[in-house]
């Protein structure tokens, strides 16, 4: 399992949790129009992606799934404070690419941002 993997899956239970509230509330069938969404988590050590289904299941996969929504390329200690901080880095380091492909990752990424801790302009 590479580094990636292995911190996208420690925070895919908490991501999951969180969707099923989201999911099960007043807004969630707003929510649901924008799933599923396929993420792409880029970094020195490796390549994985990260699946929510339509019913808010998230899954962890080694590699690059296709059709991505979002592309996240960075270093991967900064990967690593992003997801398991979820609060912006004061003092970011390293490399940054944010690439929406499609709309509903575009939104999807508006509002998760500052969740993220990718900051207002990445």
């Amino acid at each position: 399992m590479s580094c990636v993997e292995e911190v996208l899956k420690g925070v895919a239970p908490g991501l999951q949790t969180e969707l099923a509230r989201r999911l099960s509330g007043f807004f969630g069938a707003m929510v649901r129009q924008y799933l599923p969404q396929t993420w792409v988590f880029r970094t020195e050590d490796g390549t994985a992606s990260l699946r929510v289904d339509p019913e808010g299941k998230v899954t962890v996969s080694p590699g690059a799934l296709a059709p991505a929504d979002v592309t996240v390329e960075v270093g991967h200690d900064r990967l690593r404070r992003m997801l398991t901080t979820r609060a912006p880095d004061p003092h970011p380091t390293g490399p940054l690419t944010v690439t929406p492909h499609t709309a509903k990752g575009r939104v999807a990424l508006g509002v998760l941002r500052e969740r993220l801790g990718l900051g207002p302009n990445s």
